[in-house]
């Protein structure tokens, strides 16, 4: 049976209260430092034409039921055509990303930036939370889990007989670490509140490819089945006034 812990008010004040503050400012710390350290760039045109014409075709996905179906095929072969489609990308013109990053030292500067402001706050507050805080456990959680999860919510404290709900110093921090995107988003706003998981999938990837992009929205496309909603609409109003009738 799992032992039940009476947690000293001592380590919610000196481990658990200290450690959500600290991992708080690094983060808005961060994103300022990192704010003064980003280079101010020219965007490409092409780029952005490209950006705005695959939100030109997510709009037309989005209210294809919206326009009749004469309409919905001439726009669809406008965006399709195989000849001269604004969604077909010759082959020949195919941009490689990783290519085109390694061809542009401004861009490689700013990847690699972007990576030291955030592989250097963690290596070192991770440093400080295995020095000074190991071993403790900082908090429980007010339900009941799972064995599944004591890997996860006791991370350095090899104790069996401790319940799950249990959650050790070092998990906090991690729990911290990756989930502090809603506070982030009231404080920095919901533009600038890229929570550390986002920051870890953009630093896997060399850039942006719009060849892919384009095509998955020429298929996306082509699968859809347009389904005019004004007919239905006179049956729906219909509907309405029936039962506001009754």
């Amino acid at each position: 049976m799992a032992a039940d812990l009476v947690l000293d008010t001592a380590i919610r004040d000196w481990v658990l209260i200290p450690l959500s503050v600290v991992m708080v400012l690094i983060g808005v710390l961060r994103y300022f430092v990192s704010k003064l350290m980003r280079s101010n760039q020219v965007p490409d045109a092409k780029i952005v034409k490209e950006g705005q014409l695959i939100i030109r075709a997510r709009n037309l996905r989005a209210a294809a039921n919206f326009i009749p179906p004469k309409s919905f095929r001439a726009r669809r072969l406008y965006y399709n055509n195989e000849e001269n489609g604004l969604l077909i990308v010759p082959k020949g013109q195919a941009q490689n990303p990783q290519a085109q990053m390694f061809s542009d030292p401004n861009m490689a500067m700013d990847m690699m930036k972007k990576n030291l402001s955030m592989i250097i706050p963690q290596t070192l507050t991770f440093a400080w939370v295995n020095f000074f805080f190991s071993g403790f456990v900082a908090a429980k959680i007010p339900f009941p889990l799972t064995q599944r999860f004591r890997s996860m919510l006791q991370n350095g404290i090899d104790l069996s007989t401790v319940d799950v709900s249990y959650v050790s110093s070092r998990s906090w921090y991690f729990l911290n670490l990756f989930g502090l995107r809603g506070l982030f988003s009231l404080i920095l706003g919901e533009e600038n509140a890229m929570d550390d998981t986002q920051k870890m999938m953009q630093m896997s990837g060399f850039g942006f490819d719009p060849s892919k992009s384009l095509g998955a929205e020429k298929d996306s496309l082509d699968i859809l089945q347009h389904d005019w909603a004004l007919p239905k609409f006179e049956h729906r109003a219909e509907a309405v006034l029936r039962e506001l009738a009754r």
